[in-house]
C-alpha cells in the first residue's frame, strides 16, 4: 500500500512537471490556490502578454521570506542558483508580437520565461529566459538567458493582496508592464517601434488581398500623414489609391502629404481638384477641418463653393454663416444663416442657425 502511495505521488508529480500535465491541470482542474490569469496590452499593431499564476499574500511575509532575496539555490530541479519565477507554479511567460526593446535591450519577437531577482534595498533584475516551458524556476539556466536588466523596486502604499500584472505608463511606442505584490512593484519598460512595424507590417501586407482596395492604400497614407512618418512611401500610396479610385478622399490626403513635405503650390493645385470633385458632406467636412485648425480664409472658401454647388442645402448656408462668425465678420454671418432659415432646415440645423443670430443680436 505504501509503494502504490509513492508510485501515485511521483506520477503525479511527472504530469506536473510535462507540458502534458500542465495543460491537462489548466483544463479540468480549478487553478486555487494560485489561479491562472493572462494579461495583455497593443502597442500600435503590436501586442504584449503574460501568463502566469496569482498567490495570494493570506497574512504571509513575503519579501525576504517566501520570496528569498537574491538568487537562491532550489531543493528541487536542476541545482542552479536561480532567480524567482514571478508569480506561482509554471513559469510566468511574456510574449512579444514583434521584437522589442526591453529596459534598453533589443529582445526578438517570441516567448520567454519572465523571472525578477529582489534584493533587500529593493534594487533588482529582470530576466527573459528562451525556455519558457519549465516549471517555475527549479530548471533554470543561465545559459537560456535572452537578458538580463536591472531595474528599481517601488515600495507602494496600498498592498495588492493577490498579485497581479498590469500595464499602468502607456504612450505610443512605450508601455510599463508592472507585477504588483504586497507592497511592491516591479516595473519593466517596454518599447515598441510602433512606426517601423507598421511600415514592414503594411508592405508586406499590401502583397496579398489587402492590397486589392483604394481604402486600404488611404489608410496606409493617411497614417503617415498623421504619424509625420515614412512620408515618401505615403505619397506612393496615395498614389495607389489615387490610380485605383480617384475621389476626395485619397486625392486630399496627397495634396495633404504634399504639403507635409514643402510642397505647398502643388498641394494647393490638387486641394482645388479635389474639391471640385467632393460630395456636398466632403466639403463641409473640409470646410470644418479648416476651421479647427483657424484656416478662417480657407474654410470660407471651401464653405462658400459648397454652397454655391449646392444652393438648396440649407446647411450649406449654415455652415458658411458659421464660418464667418468665427472669422468675426458678423455682416455676412447674419446674410447666410438668413438664408439658412429661409430654406426651411432640419431642427438641427434650424437650431444651430437662430442660435448664431441670437449671439450676433439678430433675433
Amino acid at each position: 500500500m505504501i509503494k502504490y502511495t509513492f508510485t501515485r505521488i511521483a506520477v503525479f508529480i511527472c504530469l506536473l512537471c510535462s507540458g502534458h500535465g500542465v495543460q491537462a491541470q489548466q483544463a479540468f482542474i480549478p487553478r486555487e490556490p494560485s489561479p491562472a490569469a493572462n494579461v495583455s496590452q497593443i502597442i500600435g499593431i503590436s501586442t504584449i502578454s503574460v501568463n502566469y499564476s496569482r498567490p495570494s499574500v493570506k497574512g504571509r511575509e513575503i519579501w525576504g521570506n517566501l520570496v528569498p532575496y537574491g538568487w537562491n539555490v532550489q531543493g528541487f530541479g536542476a541545482g542552479n542558483s536561480a532567480p524567482w519565477r514571478a508569480g506561482a507554479n509554471e513559469n510566468t511567460v511574456l510574449h512579444l508580437s514583434h521584437s522589442a526593446t526591453v529596459e534598453d535591450n533589443l529582445v526578438p519577437a517570441g516567448d520567454y520565461g519572465l523571472f525578477f531577482v529582489i534584493n533587500k534595498d529593493n534594487s533588482g533584475e529582470v530576466i527573459l529566459s528562451k525556455d519558457y516551458q519549465s516549471w517555475g524556476s527549479f530548471f533554470y539556466d543561465p545559459k537560456q538567458d535572452q537578458m538580463r536588466a536591472k531595474i528599481t523596486i517601488r515600495d507602494v502604499p496600498v498592498s495588492t493582496e493577490r498579485l497581479t500584472y498590469t500595464f499602468d505608463i502607456l504612450d505610443k511606442n512605450t508601455a510599463e508592464l508592472d507585477l504588483n505584490w504586497e507592497k511592491k512593484q516591479f516595473p519593466v519598460k517596454i518599447v515598441y517601434a510602433v512606426d517601423e512595424i507598421f511600415l514592414a507590417n503594411a508592405l508586406e501586407l499590401f502583397k496579398g488581398q489587402t492590397g486589392f482596395t483604394w481604402q486600404n492604400y488611404n489608410a496606409a497614407a493617411n497614417y503617415t500623414l498623421t504619424s509625420k512618418t515614412n512620408t515618401d512611401q505615403g505619397l506612393k500610396w496615395a498614389d495607389r489609391a489615387i490610380l485605383m479610385n480617384p475621389n476626395f478622399t485619397d486625392i486630399s490626403t496627397k495634396a495633404d502629404l504634399l504639403a507635409l513635405s514643402g510642397n505647398n503650390a502643388e498641394s494647393e493645385k490638387l486641394m482645388k481638384d479635389a474639391m471640385a470633385i467632393a460630395t456636398e458632406n466632403e466639403l463641409n467636412n473640409y470646410g470644418y477641418q479648416l476651421l479647427g485648425n483657424k484656416q478662417f480664409d480657407k474654410a470660407i472658401a471651401a464653405l462658400k463653393a459648397n454652397a454655391e454647388k449646392h444652393p438648396a442645402s440649407a446647411n450649406c448656408w449654415d455652415s458658411l454663416g458659421e464660418a464667418y462668425a468665427l472669422s468675426g465678420d458678423k455682416q455676412n454671418a447674419i446674410l447666410n444663416f438668413k438664408k439658412s432659415l429661409s430654406l426651411n432646415p432640419p431642427e438641427p440645423v434650424k437650431a444651430n442657425s437662430e442660435k448664431y443670430l441670437k449671439q450676433l443680436g439678430a433675433m
